[in-house]
């Protein structure tokens, strides 16, 4: 097929800025792929809050601006940088999906481990952040490291599934929670978190659902959460909390929220030997309050789980085709990009946004 030199494109080029559309934003023609490299034509690409976060700068590493935004990708493989020697099934035509995390090195520690984001060259390879992401019309990937998506996966479904689907997967496999324990879900109307109550009642789990509002009450409690509890009509939420799951606490708790006070009071509402894992991230330096005397007595588990790995990609995009998990979102245009954001960072999102390409 005939690749244009222009194309579109959403890019950030000033922080706490717009993004700036574009519609002549160079696209990397296939003889200048490097090996290693495929260029990819978007069908859908999904609006992560990590999107939001790249926009504003608001975290302690910036993005490499100007970069063009976004990184839940979805489309097909247009053309594949000469003289690629690994082993991969993936072709030209095949529909692919990128991530947040564009490449490894799949040599190093921290991927044999599975911890493909803690890999050095992932830590430079970034979509949406530190190189060109999925709010155009075309990006350039790594055959190595774009996902296959399943046949009986929708392009527009698959989208969130490479990123909010594939975190929350994550982090609830490491929770270390067994069947039928609890698991408490701080942000669980949001668009990571009506993935984590699926994705939990999957592996078998309780859900204590976290959140504020009657919209997201009932969507929390139609998905399948046990119990929802509203943190701002609630007196004492961890005690609440305590309560709801037999008057233990909860095995663990997933922090999808962008807000510190959560997490901390995750700590008094788990059970001993319960796992937080905290998943959002708030802006700044927001600090976990941790009383070391609790932590020893309670015999308590912090993790950090920031993505996936490809493994679990495979495994989360998996579920959502066999239909045990289903994305709540709507689609937009891509020019409606800022406004999807202006709406993200207000509060005003029940689940996703997907933009057609």
């Amino acid at each position: 097929m005939s690749i244009p030199q222009t194309a579109r494109a959403a890019v950030i080029v000033q922080l706490k800025e717009d993004l700036v559309l574009r519609n002549d934003y160079p696209v990397k023609q296939p003889e200048a792929l490097a090996p290693g490299e495929c260029l990819i034509k978007l069908e859908y690409a999904g609006c992560c809050h990590s999107d939001l976060h790249a926009k504003n700068g608001d975290w302690l590493q910036k993005p490499n601006i100007p970069v063009v935004g976004g990184h839940e990708g979805v489309g097909r493989i247009v053309a594949i940088g000469p003289n690629h020697s690994a082993d991969t099934s993936i072709k030209v035509g095949d529909r692919v999906g990128t991530k947040w995390v564009a490449n490894t090195c799949s040599k190093c520690e921290q991927c044999y481990l599975g911890n493909d984001a803690l890999c050095p060259v992932a830590g430079t390879h970034s979509h949406g952040f530190l190189m060109d992401g999925a709010f155009a019309d075309y990006i350039v990937s790594f055959i190595d490291y774009v996902t296959p998506i399943p046949d009986e996966l929708p392009s527009d479904e698959a989208a969130p599934i490479l990123c909010a689907g594939l975190t929350v997967y994550r982090a609830l496999k490491q929770t270390r929670a067994r069947i039928g324990h609890w698991v408490a879900i701080s942000g669980a109307g949001g668009g990571l978190g009506h993935l984590a109550i699926q994705y939990a009642l999957a592996m078998g789990l309780r859900v204590i659902a976290i959140d504020t509002g009657d919209e997201k009450r009932d969507l929390c409690l139609g998905l399948g959460a046990e119990k929802f509890i509203d943190f701002r009509k609630t007196k004492d939420l961890v005690e609440e909390v305590i309560q709801a799951a037999g008057g233990l606490g909860p095995h663990a708790a997933l922090l999808a929220v962008g807000d510190a006070r959560p997490f901390n009071q995750a700590l008094m509402y788990l059970r001993n030997a319960g796992t937080l894992v905290a998943v959002g991230m708030p802006p700044g330096e927001a600090l976990l309050n941790v009383p070391i005397p609790l932590l020893v007595a309670k015999a308590l588990h912090i993790v950090g789980s920031a993505t996936g790995n490809q493994q679990d990609t495979l495994e989360a995009l998996d579920l959502a085709a066999r239909g045990k998990v289903k994305c709540h979102f709507e689609v937009k245009d891509l020019a409606e990009v800022n406004n999807v954001l202006a709406a993200m960072e207000a509060g005003r999102l029940t689940g996703r946004v997907v933009f057609k390409i």
